[in-house]
């Protein structure tokens, strides 16, 4: 799926993926940064591995698996996807941060502009480092943007060996449900 040399690969750094996004969807989904697979392909959670697209079909929100080349599907079922740190990296603790935090001020922006029910931020420490809340756990969060309601969900990087795809299925389905979603499965495909 790759097919990119690694200097390809390293040419992506620093590159921007533009987001899927449009004003009043019901749940903006806001990753760390996008991995330079994302910024090589142009398509949010690119990397092979990353559980995103999986889990968000497993949740409901997709009647099906999408690929990361049909991410734009997502605008279709009022979903879109943005990222706290526009710049692409190799590994997230490569952003320092300072650039969390702006990256959380933008967001911020970004969100009264568009307006979405429900900001999702896939990534705890992500979340708590952008908007400056040490405590936070995974679900819903006390702090709002104008009227969106945020939710912290786990990271889908493959990385991350706490959440199994399964785990992860459940608490974006929570979010689903909180969020007024049909359960998309259940659509013909």
């Amino acid at each position: 799926m790759t097919g990119f040399t690694p200097r390809e690969l390293r040419a992506a750094r620093d590159r921007v993926v533009p987001d899927v996004a449009a004003s009043g969807l019901s749940v903006l989904f806001c990753g760390i940064n996008p991995g330079l697979m994302s910024a090589a392909t142009g398509h949010h959670f690119a990397r092979p591995g990353n559980r995103f697209w999986p889990v968000l079909h497993r949740s409901g929100f997709t009647p099906r698996q999408l690929k990361p080349s049909e991410q734009e599907e997502l605008l279709s079922y009022g979903l879109g996807i943005t990222n706290v740190v526009a710049r692409a990296s190799a590994r997230a603790d490569e952003l320092s941060e300072e650039e969390f935090r702006e990256g959380g001020r933008l967001l911020t922006e970004r969100v009264e502009r568009l307006r979405p029910r429900w900001l999702a931020v896939v990534g705890i420490t992500a979340y708590r480092t952008a908007f400056g809340e040490r405590k936070a756990l995974i679900g819903p969060q006390e702090r709002m943007i104008g009227d969106t309601r945020i939710w912290a969900l786990p990271n889908p990087s493959g990385l991350n060996a706490h959440w199994t795809a399964e785990s992860m299925a459940e608490e974006f389905a929570r979010l689903r449900v909180a969020a007024g979603v049909p359960d998309r499965r259940t659509e013909d495909a």
